[in-house]
């Protein structure tokens, strides 16, 4: 086999998929996070999985395969373990001339090579094929159907089972396989959190997927139980209680990946509702750049978060990824010289050399407490989780005052609207003005599909409808279409939509003065300050997402 010496991005740059530039900056983001250059550049959207399918096969002169396109022998794919092929990203799918084909995502793998040849006996052939195709034949031929897994459950055990004898069903084979396959499944599909909600004649389960719930699957009440007892052993609940609500968590090694469940029961009408959020804890180690941020505004950020003192307040609603931007902050500044103390409820993800501390209101371990006590310990970095009362903000704010660099989350709409809620609280204006040095209002919105995103031109009458700047006329935007990679939503992933105010002199006498949210935003802009809608509309023209969904979470 003749392999080219020429590099993946020279192959690139060659067919014209990317620029220099873009592949120097990939090759920056490269030694920053120790992904595959591949990758970066898929993840970027500046390639296609199949352009870098195929550029890697012309690298190593190999043929590309589609998968879906294929009948893939069912005796070869069972040569190797589940955990084997989502390890390596590769699947045997035949034999030709006495060797095991394996589609691989990465044929520069040799140890995964090496592995399966050991594994098999066989001598391997590699063939190429992209990441979403493999993963997508790996579900499908490993998995048990969830219809046999609830036909092997025996209703009479489960609607007579109490206590010690539930335990015994919820540990049986079918009930543990039920569990485990929604939970693969969620996150294969980047499920954010699984809703197990009981009905008057089903148990359904549904997916959030990119802040949007999906109904996955509908079962029998039968199952309910077992399933439900199930979830809660495996987070340390009590199985017995079924009258009040309850919180536990677990955590799970998923393909390599540490993966912490976080499970709530709430008692209905119907039976116990449960609701599971997935914590990705490689999630936590993402980059500021990752995130969304448009260049410049990061530029601004920066000069916040590394100032020795001051506060830092990130503000949204629930579910907008203010607590994954504090954690990416985090991981820029930690380092061996300062000590960083949080205090967070709960925390969401454990960050190494970064000393953590959970919330416990039973035992008197409040916010407020809690950073009490934090500032006593000489940190230089305080990460408070949330803000909800007036003892948390003025602790919060002196410490800010006094040589700490602080940073919180707090519920408000805008940036502007910060200042005025700490106000409202009680804080006194002088304070506020002189601790804040900016606030970072943010949303989620979920990115275009790359792969069926379509060009469209907007008609004036949508523009008008839809109260959009005539900026749009002309240009040529991308909308949703849908596709089998993206399960037919037209999206996969989000991405952040920022509003920076930096903290200047002229709003910190419109704070002293009490001005109102508005008027304090009016000298923001006037500064140069970029709106939710304004960074949400720069990501439209990038082609990253579209009108609708900007309009979908900004108001």
């Amino acid at each position: 086999m003749v392999w080219s010496h020429e590099k993946i991005g020279e192959i690139l740059i060659r067919a014209n998929l990317i620029t220099e530039e873009q592949l120097n900056q990939a090759l920056q983001s490269q030694k920053e996070s120790g992904k595959p250059l591949g990758k970066i550049l898929v993840d970027n959207g500046l390639i296609t999985e199949e352009q870098l399918a195929k550029a890697l096969a012309q690298q190593k002169n190999l043929p590309v395969v589609s998968l879906s396109e294929l009948e893939i022998d069912s005796m070869a794919v069972t040569l190797i373990p589940e955990r084997v092929a989502r390890r390596h990203l590769a699947i045997p799918i035949g034999f030709e001339k006495g060797k095991l084909v394996l589609a691989m995502a990465n044929p520069l793998d040799i140890h995964a090579i090496d592995d399966i040849r050991v594994i098999t006996s066989y001598e391997i052939k590699p063939v190429v094929c992209t990441e979403s195709e493999i993963v997508n034949a790996i579900n499908q031929h490993f998995r048990v159907s969830v219809e046999q897994m609830v036909e092997s459950i025996k209703v009479e055990e489960v609607r007579e089972a109490k206590g010690e004898e539930l335990k015994v069903v919820a540990e049986e084979a079918p009930i543990v396989k039920l569990a485990n396959q929604i939970i693969t499944q969620a996150v294969n599909q980047g499920a954010s959190d699984i809703h197990l909600e009981p009905q008057e004649r089903e148990f359904k389960v549904r997916f959030r997927v990119d802040g949007v719930l999906h109904d996955v699957m509908s079962l029998p009440r039968k199952v309910q139980a077992g399933l439900t007892s199930r979830f809660k052993i495996m987070s340390e609940l009590d199985i017995t209680e079924h009258r009040v609500p309850q919180d536990g968590r677990c955590g799970l090694t998923f393909s390599e990946r540490e993966i912490d469940l976080r499970v709530a029961t709430l008692p209905t009408v119907y039976g116990e509702n449960i609701t599971l959020r997935i914590l990705d804890k490689s999630r936590a180690l993402l980059s500021l750049g990752d995130l969304g941020f448009q260049p410049e505004m990061l530029e601004k950020f920066k000069s916040c978060y590394t100032k020795p003192y001051g506060a830092i307040l990130v503000t949204g609603p629930t579910g907008s990824g203010k607590s994954t931007t504090l954690y990416a902050t985090l991981n820029v500044i930690n380092s061996p010289e300062k000590k960083i103390i949080t205090v967070e409820d709960p925390v969401e993800y454990r960050l190494p050399g970064i000393i953590q501390i959970q919330v416990n209101p039973k035992v008197g371990l409040t916010f407020a407490n809690g950073l009490r006590s934090i500032v006593r310990c000489d940190p230089d970095i305080i990460m408070v989780g949330e803000i909800r009362d007036l003892e948390t903000a003025q602790i919060a704010v002196e410490a800010a005052l006094t040589g700490h660099l602080v940073l919180s989350t707090l519920h408000t709409n805008d940036a502007s609207s910060a200042l005025a809620r700490l106000i409202e609280m009680g804080v006194e204006s002088f304070l506020v003005s002189s601790a804040i040095d900016c606030v970072l209002a943010q949303r989620l919105g979920r990115k275009l599909c790359v792969y069926c995103k379509e060009e469209y031109k907007p008609t004036e009458k949508f523009l008008r409808e839809n109260f959009v700047d005539r900026e749009f006329e002309d240009v040529t935007l991308y909308r949703a279409k849908g596709c089998r990679k993206c399960h037919n939503a037209g999206y996969k992933g989000r991405i952040g939509i920022y509003e920076l105010m930096l903290v200047s002199d002229e709003i910190q006498n419109a704070c002293l003065e009490r001005k109102s949210s508005e008027e304090i935003e009016k000298i923001a802009i006037s500064q140069g300050m970029e709106t939710l809608r304004e960074d949400g509309f720069k990501k439209v023209k990038q082609g990253i997402t579209s009108i609708e969904e900007v309009l979908r979470v900004v108001i």
